[in-house]
């Protein structure tokens, strides 16, 4: 198996609508190739891939990976997935059986439609979560570091990167395994239980109020901003040496929460304003950092945006998007891991046929 040239291809990517998705579709499309999308639209927006549709090599199709009879008809003339179809972290504390049918059936059901309908697929990407390592026990953290997820969240990523190995060592399907670390940048989510921790940060103070911070602001984790994890993502998914292994998509640094707040009170003028701290959020990780020297060396991947930098970038695009922010206060909720008796109530979608 040859490393992939992202030219030319058909590739389905599953929750292409959202945040990470959405940012890899463009750089699918702009390598010249065309683009599937599978999202059922429960955290994705349409608008996102408004950019990729007006090229007019995007397929956009409405859907749950849960719905096995659509899967099966949608894996069969690709010649790459990169699957990021995902029911977020904080949906796991009140339907962690809802999370886990999405994030290890979801990826099980990909998989085996993949098995027996394409056998001639070029690369199946997993595209897991560093929560599958839980908090840091030495740093930086590679790629063996020990897998302790503190949540059912975390521990439904592991069992699709477990599903995703097996298939590779039984049926040998060329997969690679892909792990995020907190990626942040153009068209992140700030609403409801999607929402992460910088835009709400933004939300709250270009609205007069204080940043929110569950616990004491000393947590790190290593951001990394969209284009950057993109190009990583895109880079390792290419790469003949990483069939069957994992590999870390990150910056390479820690950075704490508490100095993120800070950084954002300085960049929008408001140091004037008070960092609020509530108590931790439930599961939360204190520490990471990502040893990224796997995929460096192999690819010469090397992240060109800092923090300071993306913040930046990041800032200067919230407010050209959302004019008027008061309006995104009433979406972001304090407590967002808590949904509303409604949220709890919502059917999963049925596995079909």
């Amino acid at each position: 198996m040859a490393s992939i040239d992202f030219t030319g291809k058909h590739i389905l990517v599953t929750g292409g609508a959202g945040f990470i998705g959405s940012n890899l579709v463009d750089a699918l499309i702009s390598q010249g190739n065309t683009v599937t999308v599978l999202d059922d639209f429960s955290t994705g927006k349409p608008d996102n891939l408004a950019k990729a549709e007006a090229t007019g090599q995007l397929t956009l199709i409405e859907g749950s990976i849960l719905d096995t009879t659509l899967v099966k008809r949608l894996v069969q003339d690709v010649d790459i997935i990169f699957h990021l179809a995902v029911q977020c972290l904080r949906v796991c504390f009140d339907r962690p059986h809802h999370v886990h049918e999405v994030n290890a059936t979801g990826t099980l059901n990909l998989l085996e439609s993949v098995r027996v309908l394409n056998p001639k697929l070029e690369r199946f990407i997993y595209v897991s979560s560093s929560e599958i390592y839980g908090t840091a026990k030495q740093t930086p953290m590679s790629e063996s570091h020990l897998l302790l997820p503190t949540t059912t969240y975390g521990a439904s990523k592991l069992a699709g990167e477990l599903y995703t190995k097996a298939y590779h060592t039984t049926y040998n399907l060329p997969v690679t395994i892909l792990r995020p670390f907190n990626t942040y940048g153009y068209r992140e989510h700030y609403e409801g239980a999607s929402g992460e921790v910088i835009p709400r940060f933004i939300v709250n103070i270009l609205n007069d109020k204080p940043p929110v911070i569950f616990g004491d602001g000393k947590q790190t984790r290593d951001f990394t901003f969209v284009t950057d994890t993109v190009e990583g993502l895109i880079r390792a998914a290419g790469e003949e040496q990483f069939i069957g292994e994992a590999v870390n998509i990150a910056y390479g640094e820690e950075v704490s929460i508490k100095e993120i707040a800070e950084r954002l009170l300085k960049a929008l003028g408001r140091e004037d304003l008070s960092i609020s701290y509530q108590a931790d959020r439930p599961g939360d990780v204190y520490r990471h950092y990502a040893d990224v020297t796997k995929l460096q060396q192999t690819t010469g991947y090397k992240p060109s945006i800092s923090i300071e930098e993306g913040l930046k970038l990041y800032i200067d695009w919230f407010k050209a998007n959302y004019p008027n922010p008061e309006k995104l206060l009433d979406e972001c909720q304090l407590e967002n891991w808590k949904l509303s008796d409604a949220q709890k109530q919502t059917p999963s979608v049925p596995a079909g046929g």
